[in-house]
């Protein structure tokens, strides 16, 4: 008898220890609630009346976690990932050996002074490198995922091409007397940017006049702004300061408001511009570093003055602006050149058996012989659950269900304790027989 209660408050004590863990990981992200289950003990031989025999005791099977979904909590971090489903993100503490890497449920990751995607304890996120370019997956075997401050080479503008709409009722004016600094001698203008070979940006402005002279004709002039301030533009290459000097396109329409010709059709000239790059020799000398210019998309409507086009090749550095993931799990960086890249795809995890799995503490697990091998996925595919960033999954606990366990495991401790006193008392009443 005394084993029995022996038994009975080892397993009550296991019972209490498991719910005040479950407890005490009430608002612990990605926990899985355990649950102790017990078997009976029981033996007989040859000796012994199976029909009399009334068990051992108690013994503890398992301490098994239970692994439905917690419920979702909502924040405004968009590297705080939930899967919806099964599966398990891949955390390696090793960059160099993302072999070597457990399982988690835990969403909350951030990036670290290197820009690697990493947990709460700086263990790295798993993923797929992808194209940049075309957006696929070009390897599945997973490395930890990186999130570039930066993105993309400088790229001088070779092309650019712009569409207006120019319109038939414009106000005539006296080409000869154009000035970029009076508006009154000019109908609109755009302004477009372009970049030197260092991803230095410089203002290109086009400015349109309605020839008072000739009939659908529009003529066109340009000016360059840099560190220097606004420069005029000869597009004959010569020089645009002196007067009379400042040569444009000339455009003229058909009657129909579609283009007929430009006039002086060759690329804009301006001076060479950078410092320390390729200047940006727009005379067209140099084929590596010719400037293409079009109007080619211009109209003349009875419509208001409309850009309709823009076309621009060139690009400057890019600095990360903002992080944030789609239904795949693919991480999409948006940069300040205008760059919206796929970075990587998040690698996703299942093992056949969830109960097998290794406890390895901070809510991750390890797969063992009898959780079986780790097979990988991703998001939103097959049986893997998944990913919505922006939320974390809660602790899958049920605080109502775990007070009452606590209060049931606590009686259970308390009914044995009575029955080893009690057991006690007996064998003091038969030693006191005389």
């Amino acid at each position: 008898m005394s084993y029995v209660s022996l038994s009975g408050l080892s397993a009550a004590q296991l019972d209490l220890n498991t719910t005040s863990n479950n407890i005490a990981n009430a608002n612990t992200y990605g926990f899985k609630e355990s649950r102790a289950e017990f078997g009976d003990v029981y033996s007989s031989s040859l000796f012994t009346n199976a029909a009399t025999t009334p068990g051992g005791g108690v013994q503890a099977n398992k301490v098994a976690q239970q692994f439905h979904e917690g419920s979702s909590v909502y924040t405004n971090n968009p590297m705080d990932l939930r899967i919806g489903g099964t599966g398990f993100f891949a955390v390696s503490k090793d960059r160099l050996v993302p072999q070597q890497n457990e399982l988690t449920r835990n969403g909350a990751f951030h990036l670290n002074k290197d820009n690697y995607m990493v947990t709460s304890n700086e263990e790295f996120l798993l993923g797929y490198e992808m194209n940049p370019d075309t957006g696929e997956v070009v390897s599945y075997e997973p490395k930890p995922l990186a999130v570039p401050a930066e993105f993309g080479k400088p790229k001088q503008t070779a092309n650019l091409e712009i569409g207006v709409n120019l319109p038939a009722t414009g106000d005539l004016k006296d080409p000869a007397l154009f000035d970029y600094s009076d508006p009154e001698t000019y109908n609109r203008s755009t302004s477009s940017t372009i970049y030197d070979s260092m991803g230095q940006a410089y203002k290109l402005t086009t400015y349109y006049v309605k020839d008072q002279t000739q009939q659908n004709t529009w003529n066109s002039y340009y000016t360059v702004t840099d560190s220097q301030g606004e420069k005029p533009v000869n597009i004959t290459g010569g020089d645009a300061t002196t007067p009379g000097g400042h040569v444009g396109h000339t455009m003229r329409f058909n009657n129909d408001g579609t283009l007929n010709q430009i006039n002086n059709g060759l690329p804009v000239v301006t001076d060479p511009l950078g410092a320390g790059a390729n200047p940006i020799d727009l005379n067209g000398a140099d084929p590596n570093q010719t400037l293409s210019f079009g109007l080619n998309a211009a109209t003349q409507y009875a419509a208001p003055f409309e850009l309709t086009k823009f076309d621009e090749d060139g690009a400057t550095t890019g600095f990360l602006t903002k992080v944030d993931f789609d239904e795949n799990g693919t991480v999409l960086g948006t940069y300040s050149n205008g760059e919206n890249v796929s970075l990587g795809r998040v690698a996703l995890v299942r093992v056949p058996n969830e109960q097998g799995l290794d406890k390895k503490g901070g809510t991750q697990w390890d797969s063992t012989q009898f959780s079986g091998d780790k097979i990988w996925g991703e998001s939103n595919k097959g049986s893997f659950g998944t990913i919505s960033n922006g939320a974390l999954e809660q602790s899958n606990i049920d605080m109502t269900q775990e007070l009452v366990d606590l209060i049931s495991a606590q009686r259970n401790f308390q009914a044995n304790s009575r029955s080893l006193e009690v057991h006690n008392q007996l064998q003091q009443n038969i030693l006191q027989i005389r």
